[in-house]
């Protein structure tokens, strides 16, 4: 069972930069699909990044493809979501995730899947104009 815990939320001024963290513990962490998810008040939680198992492929949506990028360092057990560019839209409850991948290599999470395996506390980001 992974275990996942978010930080690195806070406040931050229109086109200016975050980095999140998520920290996992638990056993097989590797082998999972890790993601980030956001919601903001009154909308659906929507799905941003995937790092596939080992790092082999990324996916991201198109509201943040070229603006953020998702990375991980296996050593530490992190997972990161580096925000750039950031927008007053940006703002909402940022959630790291965790899967098994499906038949072992598809991260359903992709397709918007919330039934996930682990699901962080999540962490805040305001971002103002």
């Amino acid at each position: 069972q992974v275990r996942l815990a978010e930080s690195g939320g806070g406040s931050v001024q229109a086109g200016g930069s975050l980095r999140l963290s998520c920290a996992a513990s638990g056993y097989g962490y590797s082998t999972y699909c890790m993601g980030w998810f956001r919601q903001a008040p009154g909308k659906e939680r929507e799905a941003l990044a995937t790092i596939y198992p080992g790092g082999s492929k990324t996916w991201y949506a198109d509201i943040v493809k070229g603006r953020f990028t998702i990375s991980q360092d296996n050593a530490k057990n992190m997972l990161y979501l580096q925000m750039n560019s950031l927008k007053i839209e940006d703002s909402a409850m940022y959630y790291c995730s965790a899967e098994r991948p499906y038949g072992g290599t598809l991260c359903l999470m992709t397709a918007g899947q919330l039934a996930l395996d682990a699901w962080g506390q999540g962490t805040l980001v305001t971002v103002s104009s």
